[in-house]
């Protein structure tokens, strides 16, 4: 599946970063800042905004979607173990 090899793609970058920071990394910048909450706080609002006036819901949709994935690597969390969940929860 397309959208499980982006994520799992993200997810080695976003661990590498984690690793290995890198000058100029976005991703180790907002690491290093401990802007990941503020920033996934923003995109949420983001969406939000433009979900109400039906326009750039994906882009600002990937942009929440991309800082979720560096708040679950940093705690540890592959994006399946979140797939899993949903699945258990629709179960029941």
């Amino acid at each position: 599946m397309e959208e499980e090899n982006i994520i799992s793609e993200l997810e080695n970058i976003i661990e590498d970063r984690i690793k290995n920071p890198r000058e100029g990394s976005y991703i180790s910048k907002i690491l290093e800042e401990e802007k990941v909450l503020e920033k996934l706080g923003e995109e949420s609002i983001e969406l939000i905004i433009s979900s109400k006036d039906g326009k750039n819901i994906i882009h600002e949709a990937a942009d929440l979607l991309f800082h979720l994935l560096i708040l679950c690597s940093i705690n540890g969390i592959k994006f399946n173990d979140v797939l899993k969940e949903l699945e258990e929860r629709r179960r029941g």
